[in-house]
């Protein structure tokens, strides 16, 4: 509720929630490019599958656990991304889990855009921290909207 940015546009149910509060902190992190205020969403053992299964970033499927391995994956896949805007649809936060169905819309330095639209699960501890974020997307169907801006 009070932690808005203008690179996400929250069209969804908004309340303080813990889960929701770290994914809003997570998306203003990458939103900003900033891989230490995005790593420090992330409990040390956390656990980032994005996509979900084995992809390009994740030949194995297993996601990337640990903060060195989050910032190798930051390199890979977000690093090259020139400005995000992130669209929440709607959003389902219980327990200590919070669900987003978002699209998440990257533009590339060239002025390639790209639209995925996903639905990300993210796990938090008692400290709020993220210890488990499953974004599930096909690779596919995001590469089919690419166009130049």
């Amino acid at each position: 509720m009070g932690n808005h940015h203008e690179a996400i546009t929250w069209n969804a149910p908004d309340s303080d929630h813990p889960g929701r509060v770290a994914a809003r902190r997570s998306l203003a992190a990458v939103a900003d490019g900033d891989v230490d205020a995005w790593l420090a969403v992330y409990a040390p053992d956390a656990v980032v599958e994005d996509p979900v299964g084995p992809s390009m970033f994740d030949p194995e499927g297993k996601g990337h656990r640990g903060h060195d391995a989050l910032r190798a994956f930051w390199g890979m896949a977000i690093a090259s991304v020139d400005t995000f805007h992130f669209t929440i649809h709607d959003s389902f936060a219980n327990g200590d889990t919070c669900a987003n169905v978002a699209t998440f819309t990257a533009t590339f330095a060239d002025g390639t855009i790209v639209d995925t639209d996903l639905v990300t699960v993210y796990t938090i501890d008692d400290d709020g921290l993220i210890t488990s974020m499953r974004a599930h997307w096909e690779p596919e169907r995001a590469m089919a909207t690419a166009r130049k801006g």
